[in-house]
Parts: structure tokens; C-alpha cells; sequence
């Protein structure tokens, strides 16, 4: 399949230098993520000896930097975007780094939360700068293109940690933190050139955008925040606790979906500008539903991990929610919308794993995924609540701005 049938016409001519170096800087810090990755789950139960009500603990906090992310975005919203990316990135990188020094929960708590910063203040970031370098009919696409990029930075890095384990089965997993600490640094570097002007409006934008027209977009985000966090923690949780898989079987797991998530997500993207946010989420949203079932009733590992590569996969439809915003929000609006989201996002990713952490002991995992379950499916209506015109989505109103 040649290039111009996988990507499509439009997308030929977008491989700007902009978006070449966005792709290298994004590399570069999936591929220090993914050397984590495959480590994360051993290094917190094995080398600091955490427990599952530990970890999600753990997972909670992380995410209270997201709740304040729409006020750290007001200060620096008039920040070039470039300049906002990079310092996010030498932010999570010198956390992750951080994480190699620790030998304590409570010190652990405090990197974790450093590292966050950094994670929660790009997360905006990414899509903003994706649709930046995108038209009206290729935003999905694009946003595919960088998560193809992200996946193969992941295959490389889970590939590295996978083989390093297993010739070096005795390193300590703290290296691994070290070095993917100084390749997310790295793309520091790269995001401070790009272009200055990238992501800029004619019109001034706003600190902070709250408007009461947007409900549907805070709501999709605030249920896509319950579901992330124990989609993203308990999936691999459950198979290092209750099957004893170790880094070696893990990572070849992370690796197959990142692979398949390299040839697809482009794919899914297209998917989104052909059919429209509404059907693509509310697509993605049932898939997830049906395997949260499936690792609640199936006590089969192997099975289990073929249900998190079609979590995994399913996932990539998320940045529907993204072309959305880009839909009903004024080109000065998005970034400042976009963080909004993020925010509101935390609100419930902050609460569910505490939630569900106290919860385990007495539902246990059974429990947990069903009640993410009936969470998704109610996730169906709102998506379907989405208007196919984003004219239909109302006239402006006054926004809370400042």
C-alpha cells in the first residue's frame, strides 16, 4: 500500500518542516516513555514494593496537577506554543529522571507528581499543535500520524527495555528511568525549533475559555477521564498482580499494540474526518464497553492481553474528542478549550483509582471493570448526542475570559 493510498491526497503536501520536526521532538519523547513503560508496573510493585491499592493511590495524586492545568495554561497561554511544549517536555523528563533516586512511597508520591507536571502541561499541547499543522479535512489524520510516530517511538523503546531485561535480567529498573528521562530532555531541544508562530490566531487569545455551549465537550472529557486511568492502570496491573507476568512479558505485550497502533492509527484517524467525532466515538466507546466485560468475567491471561490490544487500539479514537473541540471552538478558542478539557478530564481521572483503589478489596478487579463498563456505555449516549454539523452546536455566547 503506497503512501499516498494509506495517508490520502491532502496529506502529501503537510509534511512541512513543522510537522517533520514535531514528529521527531514527539519520537523522541514516546521513545523515553516507552522505555518506562514497559518497566512502570515491575518498578513500582518489585523495586519500591508497592500494592495495588498503592498504586492507584499513586495514579490519583499523579493526576492532581491536571486539575490546576487550565490555570498554569492561563499563565502561559500567550507563550508561543513551541515554547510551551518544550518546557513541558524538560519538565517530564527531569521528573522521570528524579524517579531513579527514590527508594520511599512518599518520595516516590513527590517525583511522580514533578513528572506530572510536565505530562499534564503537554497534553493540550499535542492536539493544538497536531491541528496546527492540519486543514479542515485532514485533522483527524494528522493527530493519526503523530500517534503512528508515538507508536513506533514506543516499539523501539519497549523493544530496547524488552531485550536489555532480557540479556541484563539483574539491571536495576532505575536505569531505564534515567535514560528515558535525558530522550524526552532531548526533544526539548527539538520542540524550541519550531516555528514561533505556529498555532497563533489573528485575534488575541483568551487566558481562560468556559462556555456554557460547550457542556458536551466537558462532559465526553469528564467521562473519558474515569475510564483512562483505570483502563490505563489496571489493565497491566492485574496481570503483573494476579498473573505474576514480569518485564519480559510485558513489554512484548506493549510492544504488539504499539506496533499495530503504528499501522492503524492513521487509519483511525481517517476514520474520524470521514464519519464525524460522533460516530467514531461512540464506535470506539462500544468496543471498550464489551472488553471491560471481557476482563471482568475472563480469568485467562493470554485472552486478557489480547482484550488490551483492542483496548489499546480502541483508545486511539479518542482524538475524536480533539477534532470535536476544534469544531465548535474559534480558532483563538481551541488551545484555551482544549486545556479546559484536559482539566475537567481530571477531575474524575483524579477521583476514579482512589475510587476504585478502596473499592478492590471488596469488588475486586470483576467489580472494577463492570463498573467501568456501565461508565463507557454511558459514554455511547453522550457521543451520540454529538451534532453532525457544527453550525447546529449553538451561537456564540459571552465566554468566561480573561
Amino acid at each position: 500500500m503506497s503512501i499516498q493510498r494509506l495517508f490520502g491526497k491532502e496529506m502529501i503536501g503537510l509534511w512541512t518542516r513543522n510537522l517533520v520536526i514535531t514528529s521527531v521532538a514527539f519520537f523522541l519523547m514516546r521513545f523515553g516513555e516507552g522505555l518506562l513503560g514497559g518497566a512502570r508496573m515491575n518498578f513500582f510493585v518489585d523495586t519500591i514494593g508497592l500494592n495495588g491499592g498503592q498504586v492507584l493511590l499513586l495514579e490519583g495524586i499523579r493526576e492532581v496537577p491536571g486539575l490546576l492545568l487550565v490555570f498554569i495554561a492561563a499563565l502561559t497561554m500567550h507563550l508561543p506554543l513551541s515554547w510551551r511544549a518544550a518546557a513541558s517536555a524538560a519538565i517530564l523528563g527531569l521528573g522521570f529522571m528524579a524517579h531513579a533516586l527514590v527508594h520511599s512511597y512518599v518520595a516516590l508520591l513527590a517525583v511522580a507528581v514533578a513528572a506530572s507536571f510536565g505530562l499534564h502541561g503537554y497534553q493540550p499541547i499535542h492536539p493544538a499543535l497536531g491541528m496546527s499543522l492540519a486543514n479542515e479535512k485532514t485533522r483527524g489524520r494528522v493527530l493519526g500520524v503523530l500517534t503512528s510516530v508515538g507508536s513506533l517511538a514506543g516499539i523501539t523503546g519497549m523493544g530496547a527495555i524488552a531485550l536489555t531485561s532480557n540479556v541484563l535480567r539483574d539491571i536495576s529498573l532505575r536505569w531505564f528511568y534515567v535514560v528515558g528521562g535525558v530522550f524526552i530532555i532531548v526533544s526539548a531541544v527539538f520542540f524550541l525549533r519550531l516555528s514561533k508562530d505556529l498555532g497563533a490566531t489573528q485575534q488575541k487569545q483568551p487566558r481562560l475559555v468556559f462556555r456554557r455551549k460547550y457542556w458536551l465537550y466537558y462532559t465526553l472529557n469528564l467521562l473519558e477521564g474515569a475510564r483512562k486511568e483505570v483502563l490505563g492502570s489496571f489493565c497491566t496491573l492485574m496481570l503483573v498482580e494476579q498473573f505474576g507476568w514480569k518485564v519480559w512479558q510485558i513489554s512484548p505485550l506493549l510492544f504488539a499494540s504499539a506496533t499495530l497502533s503504528l499501522f492503524l492509527a492513521p487509519y483511525l484517524g481517517g476514520l474520524v474526518d470521514r464519519f464525524g467525532p460522533r460516530n467514531a466515538l461512540a464506535g470506539s466507546y462500544a468496543v471498550l464497553a464489551m472488553a471491560c466485560v471481557g476482563y471482568a468475567v475472563i480469568p485467562n491471561a493470554m485472552i486478557l492481553a489480547g482484550l488490551y490490544v483492542i483496548i489499546r487500539l480502541a483508545q486511539i479514537m479518542h482524538l475524536g474528542i480533539n477534532v470535536y473541540a476544534h469544531q465548535i471552538a474559534p480558532a483563538e478558542e481551541v488551545t484555551p478549550t482544549l486545556s479546559a478539557g484536559v482539566s475537567v478530564n481530571h477531575i474524575s481521572s483524579v477521583a476514579m483509582p482512589l475510587l476504585f483503589g478502596v473499592l478492590v478489596p471488596i469488588i475486586g478487579y470483576s467489580g472494577v471493570y463492570l463498573g467501568s463498563a456501565v461508565i463507557i456505555a454511558i459514554s455511547v449516549v453522550f457521543a451520540l448526542m454529538i451534532r453532525t454539523s457544527p453550525q447546529q452546536e449553538g451561537s456564540p455566547e459571552p465566554a468566561l475570559a480573561s
